[in-house]
Formats: structure tokens, C-alpha cells, sequence
């Protein structure tokens, strides 16, 4: 899978900002966390909150940080987050004594271009860069004058990627000292329904993480609260420095009633594919290690720690090799082997005997490896049914043979001709790492970098893990093609165990209720086919996380916990609460060949006058009783249509004359009611404009 594309955003502040006497210096640091509780440099950060609402995988995240200076001279004020590498910035303003100042995001090379002159002017600007494992740092500072309050404020969003049969959503905590209000809030929604919700950190006990976490999921919603007290952020009970410095990790996953899951929203679809249950696909390993003198000591000691349990948890239907690079190229076999246990234990002694010699030629290793797996199909060595994969480590730059990087990948992808994918992983700093991204995702795979640190082995087994188990090969998702415009991927090599597959789109000119899509792939014992369609037919009663499901053919009431459900056929739905408000949801149906119109669900309130007088809304502004007054009605444009002049809520409006129909009791036909239409989106009419009511999601 590609790499997310990473903006970097640049803050350019209005010149006066600048003309105020602000220094030129682009950052620092806020000072160490061991100075007075609370103040650091004289700068107080009192609130951070980060806020995030998770629907659909989909992370909007919002981080917010309030800080005064609390010297009698002016201060630095700096602000840093990090954020996941995944993610890109949507957003960021800064806020001085009630004066907003909004940033503009720019692209990578555009945004360090900027940078660089706003720097050289004096001007305020933030910058993102590359932090640790996981994440990016983006870092802004400003001069606050004495007394002053400072907000920082960045949007940011992410997909959220399913990672061995979990969602993982990470945030990095680092306040560098006391905050008052210091708060992670996050909702998630889930159509699917939620099956399990964690979180945790790594910077504190479980004991004191109870007190100030809460978590808690219940049908499609989910929620984490982390709001630590003063006492329970001290380093210890005296201590006025802050413990709040490592890793808050949310990890949930969704139910799974079938493989797959469309969701559409807007004119737009998103469908998630996550089968379970199917039999691993045997794979064909091709390891081409670099053991160049480079590799030498603790490099190529871990390498041969994870080569060692990686070759732990192959399967016997599995078949493999190791091919090795230095200044020259040599193999284990002559071809690949299957994995019986006589040879994985051959394999562990050769493993154990790798040694560290000469240059680096990453072209002819790849190419061997390559060549073998090619072989090994054409041969008819390797089962009918399996799937090849390459992957190769390296800890450098090709410096022997042919050591061009555009070269190289021109003749990798000549070798493998779009057969299999190839996965590069990059050990260490010292390497040219675009390279082997870019040569990864042309051949269908991905780079990962393995940092030099005392998990090393583990971070190569953690990869190994992410590609073990393929469950489907050649996997093809095919939508109508009169229905959908601007499609993502939808096709991939390989579906493995405990991710998911996601394509998105835009639906034109089709009606959902004729939406339908099919996955294709190759499994292990035979091809396979899912199909999931959207419709309107399916109705579904949840009673906490358990489902119930009806169709528009049922006649059946049901009654639980004070709520009423009736549904009639083919006709409505009436859904009543206790004594309270009763709501109706028709299904009109229309002729099946009409050109334009299609089947659509109407939403009607019966009785709104039950309705709580705090009601509002597009339409609950209207459940109570309010004055209005309709006169001067007079000749319209339509001699069928009169106009007419509606005074209401101190507003002059112009009306026309006009029809609807009401279908609460005859579902099919309707019922005609004469009625006032009012113009330009009921504006006078309606409390504030219609674009008020307009939400972006469910929360």
C-alpha cells in the first residue's frame, strides 16, 4: 500500500504580528519540567485537550493548547505535536489576546521552501518533521508579551488501518510539565457496531491509569476518556515535573456479520473487505539479506535472531530460500525447498552461520531472488495454488555492480513483472530509504524502516507477522461501472489475515438500492466471490450490541426496554416511545422501470406536540405552536399558484400557493394537502440558514 502523502503546514502571521517586536528566532523549547509547578520559563500551559471523533476508521482530530506568560517581560511560547506519519494536517490557527491568525497547509517541498523565507523574515512558521517510528513532530513558537494568552489550535485526520484484527489509533503524550486541564477525549462510531474497545499508555502504572481512564462501548459507539489530576501527572507525590511523556494507544475493532461492508454517505461509497475464516494460502519465500561488511556486529546478530524465529513460524506447506548479497551473490539451495521440518532445521544452522563480508550489490541479490521464485512457478516446484513473495533487508546503498537506483528498479520490475510483491526493509539511517519505498510500491509492496535500537529483531519479526498469512491472492473489487466515478485502488495482490482492504468512490446516475459490489480472489482451496449489495430492504433493531433484523416483506411488533416497533408490510414503520412521540417510516415504492424516480424511505412525526418544548431542529423548531399571519394574496408567476405574504417571526415573506402530499396513512397514493411554499430555503423562516442544519457525521 502507498505511502500516505504528508503535507507540511506553514504559519505565516500578518506583518503587524511581526512589526510588534517579536524576535526572529523560530523555536524553543519550553523549558525544563522541573521548574515550578505549573510554570516553565516563566510560561504557563494551562489546558491541552486532545479532542477526536473516530466514524467509519476515519480520525478527526483537534488538538488545543492554552498557555499565558506569566513573566513581566515578554515570552517564547513554543508548541509541538506529534502526529502519526499516516496522518495529514487539515488545519492550524494561532490565537494572541482574542486575535486569530490561520495557517495555510502546503505540500512537502513547497511548505520547506516557505518556511525557510518566512524564517529569514522574522515571520512565525511551523514546520513538520520526521520523529522516531511512528510519527512526525510539527513545531511552532511565538513571542507572547507580558500577560498575554496564547491558543494553539491543530486539525489534523486519519484512516485508521486495521493491523492484526485491530484499528490502532496513536497519540503521543508530551506536555514537558504540569497542565491544570489536561484531557484525551475520543469518540468513535462504528456502523458495523463495535466488538472490543482498549486503550492504554505507556508512561503510566495500570493503577493509576484506572482512576483517570475511562472507556466504554455499546452497540456502534465507543468512548476514552484520559483526564489525569494534578497528583496523578506528578513524577512522584512531591515531585512538581510531569510523568505524562510516552504512548496513548486506542485499539477497537468492528463486528463482522459477513466479509464485507459498504458504506455511503453524500453521494460517496466506502467499502471496508475483511474476510475471515479462510484457509492461509501456502507462500513462497524469497529472504535476500545483505551481509556486507556494514552488517557487521549487532545487525547482523538480530538479523539472525528474527531469520530464526521467522523460520519458527513457517508452515509446511510453505516453501523458501535465502539469498545473500555482499560484493557478490550466494545462495542456501540451488532452488526453493518446502518447509519440512528436516529443512527448516538445515536452515536454522545456516542462518546461524551467516557472516559479514565485503560491498553491497542490492541489483544481482534481488535479481537471484527473483529469478528463483520465476523458476520455481515455471517448473511447477511450487504448489498450483501459492503465492510468492520477495523480501529483502539492507542496511546501505548499492556501491558494486550496478549501482544506479533508477536502474535497479527498472530491472526489478522488468524481473518480477507485476507476478508478486516485493518488500524492502531498510536497517537503520544510512540508506537511501526513498529508494527502496519507491522500488516496493511499483512491485505491489511496502518499505519498512528497522530502526538500530535493542528490538531490532523484533521489529523484523513484527513485519514478518504483518505478511505471514495471506488468505486471498489476485484480489479484484468490482463495482457497476454506470455507478461509480474517481474509484481508489481496487485491486491488490494479497489480502492477509487481520487487515483490510478499503476502496472508495462516487456514485453517479444509479440509485443505492442497485449498489452492489463484488470481491474476487484466489484462496487457497478455490476461487471466491463476495458480494455485497445496499439496499433499503433490511431493517435492523439493535438492543445494545445485539442485532435484529427485519425486512419491509415482515408484518411483527416488538417491545422491549419502553420502545415500540410495528412493522406493516411492504407499507411503514412505527416506532413509539412509552407515552412519548411516535415516528413513522414509510417506504414508498415506485414503478421499478421509471427513468428518474426509485424507491425512497419517508420520515414523518405523528404526534410532535409531545415533543419536549427544547426541541429544534430543521424540522423540531416547528413541533410547537408559534405564531404567523398570511394575507394579501394576490395573482403569481403560475396563474395556477397564487403568492401571498407570510409575516412571521418579524420577517416579510412572499409565499406560493401550492401542494403536497401527506402519505402517513396511505403509503402508496397519499394523501393531498393544500399548503404555503416558502422561497430561497426558507430563509426568514427557518431559525438562522439552511446550511445550520447540514452535519458532517453522526456526532
Amino acid at each position: 500500500m502507498a505511502s500516505a502523502w504528508w503535507p507540511c503546514l506553514i504559519l505565516a502571521l500578518l506583518s503587524g504580528l511581526a512589526a510588534s517586536g517579536f524576535p526572529r528566532s523560530p523555536f524553543l523549547l519550553l523549558g525544563k519540567r522541573s521548574l515550578p509547578e505549573g510554570v516553565a520559563n516563566g510560561v504557563e500551559v494551562y489546558s491541552t485537550k486532545i479532542n477526536s471523533k473516530v466514524t467509519s476508521r476515519f480520525a478527526h482530530n483537534v488538538v488545543t493548547t492554552r498557555a499565558v506568560n506569566r513573566a513581566d517581560t515578554a515570552k517564547e511560547v513554543s508548541f509541538d505535536v506529534e502526529l502519526p506519519k499516516t496522518a495529514f494536517i487539515t488545519n492550524f490557527t494561532l490565537t494572541i489576546d482574542g486575535v486569530t491568525y490561520p495557517g495555510n497547509v502546503k505540500e512537502k517541498e513547497v511548505a520547506k521552501k516557505q518556511y525557510e523565507k518566512a524564517v529569514s523574515q522574522g515571520k512565525t512558521a511551523g514546520l513538520v518533521k520526521a520523529s522516531g517510528r511512528k510519527l512526525e513532530k510539527f513545531t511552532v513558537s511565538v513571542n507572547v508579551a507580558a500577560g498575554s494568552k496564547v491558543t494553539f489550535e491543530l486539525t489534523y485526520e486519519e484512516l485508521l488501518k486495521r493491523h492484526k484484527g485491530k484499528y490502532e489509533m496513536y497519540l503521543k503524550v508530551q506536555p514537558k510539565q504540569l497542565i491544570k486541564h489536561f484531557e484525551i477525549d475520543v469518540d468513535i462510531f462504528e456502523p458495523q457496531g463495535i466488538s472490543m474497545l482498549d486503550a492504554e499508555a505507556s508512561f503510566i502504572t495500570n493503577d493509576l491509569l484506572g482512576s483517570a481512564l475511562t472507556k466504554s462501548f455499546s452497540g456502534k459507539k465507543g468512548h476514552v476518556s484520559f483526564k489525569p489530576s494534578l497528583d496523578q501527572q506528578r513524577s512522584c507525590p512531591t515531585c512538581t515535573d510531569s510523568l505524562l511523556n510516552g504512548d496513548f494507544t486506542i485499539t477497537y475493532d468492528v463486528n463482522r456479520e459477513s466479509p464485507g461492508n459498504v458504506q455511503i454517505v453524500n453521494g460517496y461509497f466506502v467499502h471496508f473487505f475483511a474476510p475471515q475464516g479462510l484457509p492461509v494460502v501456502p507462500k513462497n519465500v524469497a529472504f535476500v539479506i545483505d551481509i556486507s561488511g556494514s552488517m557487521a556486529g549487532r545487525k547482523l546478530e538480530q538479523t539472525k535472531e528474527a531469520l530464526l524465529r521467522i523460520l519458527d513460524d513457517m508452515k509446511e506447506e510453505d516453501y523458501l530460500n535465502f539469498i545473500l548479497f555482499s560484493g557478490d551473490v550466494s545462495t542456501w539451495k540451488e532452488h526453493l525447498v518446502q518447509a519440512t521440518p528436516e529443512n527448516l532445521q538445515e536452515a536454522r544452522t545456516f542462518v546461524k552461520s551467516m557472516e559479514d563480508k565485503g560491498m553491497t550489490n542490492i541489483n544481482d541479490g534481488l535479481l537471484r531472488g527473483i529469478s528463483m521464485l520465476n523458476k520455481a512457478r515455471e517448473e511447477h516446484r511450487v504448489p498450483e495454488r501459492s503465492t510468492s513473495i520477495v523480501i529483502m533487508l539492507t542496511d546501505g546503498d548499492a556501491n558494486v555492480g550496478e549501482s544506479r537506483p533508477e536502474k535497479i528498479q527498472e530491472n526489478v520490475r522488468n524481473a518480477i513483472g507485476g507476478k508478486f510483491p516485493l518488500y524492502n526493509l531498510g536497517f537503520g539511517n544510512n540508506l537511501n530509504y526513498n529508494f527502496l519505498e519507491n522500488m516496493a510500491l511499483e512491485n505491489h509492496g511496502f518499505a519498512r524502516r528497522i530502526y538500530e535500537d535493542s528490538d531490532a529483531d523484533l521489529q523484523l519479526q513484527g513485519f514478518y507477522e504483518e505478511v505471514a498469512n495471506p488468505l486471498l491472492t489476485g484480489v479484484e473489487m468490482e463495482y457497476p461501472e454506470n455507478a461509480i466515478l474517481g474509484l481508489t485502488q481496487n485491486t491488490y495482490q494479497h489480502f492477509y489475515d487481520g487487515s483490510e482492504i478499503v476502496v472508495a468512490g462516487r456514485l453517479v446516475g444509479e440509485d443505492v438500492n442497485s449498489f452492489k459490489a463484488d470481491v474476487k480472489g484466489h484462496g487457497a482451496a478455490n476461487d471466491l466471490t463476495f458480494t455485497e449489495e445496499v439496499t433499503t430492504e433490511k431493517i435492523t433493531l439493535w438492543n445494545r450490541a445485539v442485532p435484529s433484523t427485519f425486512s419491509w416483506l415482515d408484518t411483527v411488533t416488538v417491545t422491549q426496554d419502553g420502545l415500540s416497533m410495528m412493522i406493516n408490510r411492504k407499507k411503514n414503520m412505527v416506532v413509539s416511545f412509552g407515552d412519548g412521540v411516535t415516528f413513522v417510516v414509510v417506504l414508498h415504492q415506485v414503478w421499478k422501470k421509471h427513468p428518474v424516480h426509485r424507491d425512497f424511505l419517508g420520515f414523518y412525526v405523528v404526534d410532535s406536540h409531545r415533543m419536549s418544548a427544547q426541541t429544534h431542529g430543521l424540522l423540531g423548531q416547528f413541533f410547537q405552536p408559534f405564531d404567523f399571519k398570511v394575507s394579501d394574496i394576490r395573482p403569481g408567476s403560475d396563474p395556477t399558484k397564487p403568492d401571498a405574504t407570510l409575516v412571521v417571526k418579524n420577517h416579510q415573506l412572499t409565499v406560493t400557493r401550492g401542494s403536497q402530499k401527506d402519505y402517513r396513512k396511505d403509503a402508496s397514493i397519499g394523501t393531498k394537502v393544500v399548503c404555503w411554499f416558502v422561497h430561497n430555503n426558507g430563509e426568514g423562516l427557518i431559525d438562522g440558514v439552511h446550511t445550520d442544519y447540514i452535519v458532517p457525521n453522526l456526532f
